[in-house]
């Protein structure tokens, strides 16, 4: 099964709403495509802040994006209410590849599925490190369980 397959059947045991706006509507009438990885980057730092306790800002551990990509299977449009839904492909030891999907609010088949490769690192030296504990934690409570 392939990676997007997998995340279409994947049932996300984790959604982040994701309200369109305006002027995320492109010159075609819907949102542009930049959108979705905005939308997916937001929902994966933003949980991982609330869930694990994450500091972007810290000096201690941080995650890069080391890698992204994304599937579109339907259009949205401004002011479509949306979801992404969170899962996890691999968790490593120092990264994670995370199964992304753009869901209109409620359904359960993603309009988009995306996929981010995010890297831990030390906010100092920027060299790879472990994923903290509390976001290894969290993935396992939250995502795999």
């Amino acid at each position: 099964m392939t990676t997007t397959t997998a995340a279409a059947a994947r049932v996300f045991r984790v959604r982040v709403p994701f309200s369109t706006r305006w002027n995320d509507n492109d010159q075609y009438g819907h949102l542009n495509n930049a959108v979705y990885y905005e939308a997916m980057d937001t929902a994966v730092n933003s949980w991982m802040i609330r869930a694990a306790g994450l500091d972007p800002h810290g000096d201690g551990t941080i995650a890069f994006c080391a890698a992204s990509s994304c599937e579109f299977r339907a259009s949205a449009s401004f002011p479509d209410a949306l979801e992404v839904g969170i899962g996890v492909e691999r968790l490593g030891t120092s990264s994670v590849t995370w199964a992304l999907g753009i869901l209109r609010d409620g359904e359960h088949e993603p309009i988009a599925t995306g996929r981010f490769v995010h890297v831990f690192v030390d906010a100092a030296s920027r060299r790879p490190t472990a994923v903290p504990a509390s976001v290894r934690a969290a993935i396992e409570e939250h995502l795999l369980g």
